[in-house]
């Protein structure tokens, strides 16, 4: 009887679907590490080391940042903050196991941002990018000043990208926001 038990029990587990499991990795955003793609008076393109050798670039123009991910980016895929901003050391990769592999979905990063009037540092906006092929884009905005708990409210944003459909869905801003 034990036996039948636990054969019927190991049947039961083998035919439940996978849950895909959420990691992270970090990598630094370091430009004196990048290589300069492009650079004039207007702005300034890097190529820089991103998770295990997936594509990332940085661009600068009008004193605000944007990141690029994967094969085929072109500097026209940034995205960027309306304010002045800046961006914050190191770029937390969300992976999932879902494919039997840890593969990056989503990116999460910390950008600080200026005050329009004095251009003083003013806040900071954690920004959720999902790493879909031909649709990657900020999901989500987390205000990391005004909320006590931005980092898990921003990996729970990542853990649920894939389904956001950049063409036509709007930034999600999630808990509360005095950012800009």
């Amino acid at each position: 009887m034990k036996s039948m038990f636990i054969g019927l029990l190991a049947t039961l587990l083998l035919a439940m679907p996978a849950q895909a499991a959420f990691n992270s990795a970090y990598t630094d955003i370091d430009l004196d590490e990048c290589l300069v793609l492009d650079a004039d008076d207007f702005g300034v393109s890097w190529s820089c080391p991103g998770y295990k050798g997936y594509p990332l670039m940085v661009t600068e123009g009008d004193l605000r940042f944007s990141l690029i991910y994967g094969f085929g980016a072109r500097m026209a895929d940034g995205q960027t903050l309306p304010p002045f901003n800046t961006l914050g050391p190191k770029l937390e990769w969300r992976l999932s196991n879902a494919l039997g592999r840890w593969m990056p979905i989503a990116t999460i990063v910390r950008y600080h941002t200026a005050d329009p009037e004095t251009g003083e540092d003013k806040g900071q906006v954690l920004v959720v990018t999902q790493l879909v092929e031909g649709n990657s884009c900020h999901i989500a905005y987390i205000d990391a000043l005004a909320n006590a708990d931005a980092n898990v409210l921003a990996r729970e944003a990542a853990d649920r990208s894939g389904d956001f459909d950049c063409a036509s869905d709007e930034v999600e801003v999630i808990g509360e926001f005095a950012a800009w």
